[in-house]
């Protein structure tokens, strides 16, 4: 190992020093313009997960119209996990250096892009065409996966970030649920190639308009960051000297922190099931109900809207006890269960009890996906909750392609039930370690120090002020004692 001179850890420690003191004067306040950023993001975050799904929502209709197999398919939504993985760290480090607004127009751009290109492939020999156009999408997704966490650290304070975070969270899977619901009822199961190429036309159309409105609001509408910082951990990261921050050593400080490779794994084992389960849902209800596309859909509607209340709940649930740790470990274990539920329920013949079983299921598996990032978030500051997300994503890419080609040749081979209960046995493995993980919530306790020393500061200034009464002193010092207990409540439960 390299020593550093002593000259230059001092400079360091200097400069530390004028950041955190830079930090703790700095003023901290909320912007109005926070909610539309976050709004905006989930409805373009949203147009593009529709895209991901549209065809595996309906793949038995698709294939029949480009006269390809299933598993290719299977490949246009595969295809989104296969993009992010080399695109990750170029598209991490512009977040970093260029900043939220960029990384936003690039990826609205590229998504209404695919959407216009996708105009192209309405003939049955026009397949690649599709697959171009998909790929464009592809490319817009690495820009979006890897914002909730971020938006909500620049934008929100401390006692509604994991809620900001699970609303940008949203979109994505509300995006997903409407790509169950629409394309079934948009693009019936018709016999006449003409007839079909028309009703696919109008959801390419719908899509591209949508996709280059949501476009033109970004140019206008979404912001680099506030005029204010939200947070005092948010203010220390802005006093931090430009030349202080490096990419590569942010993430080797990542991939040195144990805490955050467990939970790494972790959240691309539930993840990877998910996108499997979401691919293969069609072929899955088909099999045991022949003729039910869009009651496949609506099944995978049930998935998402109900993990989308599981989301809403527990970011409401972390904003209010900071219980990290506890609430990651319960919702994964849930998860599986929900997993064996409907792997058992899934062939008995009755679709209201796979309706049943599915929306527990989504609850919680589709539900931890805002934890995962809000976790990472505390893990690992002061490092860009952009480049954490990234690798959380990575991983979910990587488990999901294996996991899907893994399960649909399972269920070619041994049937559905065979294939979840593949997935079943990850969700285990995750469960396990996820008890490994240690709650070493770095955010909240930079958090809890700043504002500990806003107290000590404005005790100091109230006692040496010669004017001021003794019943005003003892007024105001008992005010910032109920400041730090209400402050430390939200804080310290959590690492208990």
């Amino acid at each position: 190992m390299v020593q550093q001179e002593p000259a230059g850890a001092l400079g360091l420690a200097a400069a530390a020093g004028e950041a955190a003191a830079a930090a703790a004067t700095a003023e901290v306040r909320l912007s109005r313009r926070r909610w539309v950023v976050v709004l905006l993001f989930s409805s373009y975050s949203l147009c593009n997960a529709f895209q991901w799904i549209q065809y595996g929502s309906i793949n038995n209709v698709f294939a029949r119209f480009y006269g390809v197999s299933a598993f290719a398919i299977d490949w246009l939504s595969m295809s989104y996990m296969v993009t992010y993985i080399p695109l990750l760290f170029p598209v991490a480090w512009l977040l970093d250096k260029r900043g939220l607004r960029l990384i936003a127009l690039a990826g609205s751009a590229l998504n209404a892009l695919g959407a216009w290109v996708k105009l192209g492939s309405l003939k049955p020999h026009l397949f690649p065409i599709t697959v171009l156009g998909q790929v464009i999408c592809s490319l817009a997704q690495v820009f979006i996966l890897g914002m909730p966490s971020r938006i909500a650290s620049v934008w929100f304070g401390p006692r509604e970030v994991s809620t900001a975070c699970s609303i940008a969270v949203f979109g994505n899977q509300l995006g997903i649920a409407v790509g169950f619901l629409v394309p079934p009822v948009l693009v019936p199961n018709v016999e006449d190639v003409e007839k079909l190429a028309y009703h696919i036309s109008i959801m390419f159309f719908a899509t591209a308009g949508v996709a280059t409105a949501l476009f033109i609001l970004v140019v206008v509408v979404f912001k680099e960051k506030p005029p204010y910082p939200p947070s005092r951990a948010q203010a220390l990261i802005r006093s931090r000297p430009t030349e202080e921050y490096s990419y590569v050593q942010s993430i080797l400080c990542l991939l040195r922190n144990g805490n955050f490779l467990l939970l790494m794994v972790t959240y691309g084992l539930n993840t990877g099931c998910f996108y499997a389960l979401s691919t293969l849902l069609n072929r899955m209800v088909i099999h045991h109900y022949p003729g039910e596309e869009v009651n496949a859909g609506r099944i995978g509607l049930t998935i998402i809207l109900s993990g989308m209340v599981g989301a809403l709940i527990s970011g409401i649930w972390l904003d209010r006890t900071k219980t990290y740790k506890q609430t990651t470990l319960v919702v994964y274990i849930m998860s599986l269960v929900g997993m064996i539920a409907y792997t058992f329920t899934l062939s008995l013949g009755h679709l209201w009890v796979v309706f049943v079983t599915a929306g527990m299921l989504g609850f919680f598996m589709t539900g931890y996906l805002p934890l995962g990032f809000e976790f990472a978030a505390e893990l690992t500051y002061p490092e860009s909750e952009g480049t954490s997300s990234g690798l959380l994503n990575v991983s979910a890419q990587i488990f999901g392609i294996a996991f899907t080609i893994s399960q649909g040749q399972i269920m070619d081979c041994f049937g559905t039930k065979a294939g979840n209960l593949f997935l079943c046995s990850f969700l285990f493995l995750g469960t396990v370690m996820t008890a490994f993980v240690k709650a070493d919530l770095r955010r909240q306790q930079a958090n809890l120090d700043n504002e500990q020393t806003d107290v000590s500061r404005d005790v100091h200034s109230t006692f040496m002020k010669p004017s001021t009464t003794m019943t005003s002193k003892v007024h105001k010092l008992s005010f910032l004692l109920a400041q730090v207990r209400s402050f430390q409540k939200t804080v310290l439960p959590s690492s208990r």
